[in-house]
C-alpha cells in the first residue's frame, strides 16, 4: 500500500473541518450528526474515524483552528518593534477577521456555538479558556507597550485593560454574527475615540448637551 503523505493527511483532515462547519453553521451542534458531517465531506466512516473519533473532537479541533487564525493575526503584532498604537492592531486584526468570520461558513458563525457548548463540555471549556489566555497575554503585552510610550493610563493594570479590549474582540465577533457582518472600520473609530486623547470641553459641545437635557423626557445629568 502507497504511503499516505503529511500533506495528504492534512488536506483531509481539512476536509472534514470544512464539512463539519458547514454543517453546524446550517443545524447547529447538536442537531448535527456524524453521518451529516461524513455526507457533507463525501467520505466513508473508516476514513472520518482515522482522523477523528468523535464529534466533539470535531468541535474541538474547529475551536482551536479559529483562535489560531486570530492569534496568526496578533501574535506577531504583539512581538513587533517599535510597538504599533493599539488602534492600529486592532484594525489590523478586526480587517482580517472580517472575512474568515463573516463570509460563507465562517468561524463568526460558530464562535457563539462553541461559547454554548464550552458551558456544558468541560474539556472544551478548558480548551477554549486556554487558547483565549494566550490571546489575553498578547493583548496585555500590546497594552504595557502603549503605557511606555504613554498612550495608555500607566497606573491601569494591563491584564484588566486586556481583558476589557479581549471583550471588545469578541463583542466584535458576536455583532458580526447577529447583526450581520460588523465594520473594523467603524470598531477602530470607536476604539480611538475610547482611547484616544479627550478635547477640552467647547461651549458648542456644552450647549448641544444641554438641549439635548432640556427635550421633555430627557434624562437629567449632574453638571
Amino acid at each position: 500500500m502507497p504511503r499516505v503523505s503529511e500533506a495528504h493527511r492534512e488536506r483531509r483532515r481539512q476536509q472534514i473541518l470544512d464539512a463539519a462547519r458547514q454543517c453546524f453553521v446550517r443545524n447547529g451542534f447538536h442537531q448535527t450528526s456524524m453521518q451529516d458531517i461524513l455526507g457533507a465531506a463525501g467520505l466513508s466512516a473508516g476514513a472520518l474515524y482515522r482522523y477523528f473519533g468523535s464529534k466533539e473532537e470535531i468541535v474541538e479541533a474547529i475551536a482551536a483552528e479559529a483562535v489560531g487564525r486570530v492569534m496568526g493575526l496578533l501574535g506577531p503584532l504583539s512581538e513587533q518593534q517599535p510597538p504599533r498604537p493599539l488602534t492600529e492592531v486592532f484594525e489590523h486584526v478586526t480587517t482580517g477577521m472580517a472575512g474568515v468570520a463573516f463570509e460563507g461558513d465562517g468561524i463568526g458563525y460558530i464562535a457563539p456555538q462553541v461559547w454554548a457548548e464550552a458551558l456544558r463540555n468541560p474539556r472544551l471549556h478548558a480548551l477554549v479558556e486556554s487558547r483565549y489566555a494566550e490571546i489575553r497575554a498578547a493583548i496585555a503585552t500590546l497594552v504595557r507597550a502603549e503605557q511606555d510610550a504613554g498612550r495608555v493610563d500607566p497606573a491601569a493594570d494591563p491584564d484588566d485593560v486586556a481583558a476589557f479590549l479581549f471583550g471588545a474582540l469578541l463583542g466584535y465577533v458576536l455583532q458580526g454574527a447577529i447583526r450581520g457582518q460588523a465594520s473594523p472600520e467603524s470598531f477602530t473609530s470607536a476604539l480611538a475615540a475610547l482611547t484616544g486623547p479627550r478635547p477640552a470641553r467647547t461651549a458648542t459641545a456644552a450647549s448641544t448637551r444641554r438641549h439635548r437635557e432640556a427635550r421633555p423626557g430627557a434624562p437629567r445629568t449632574a453638571p
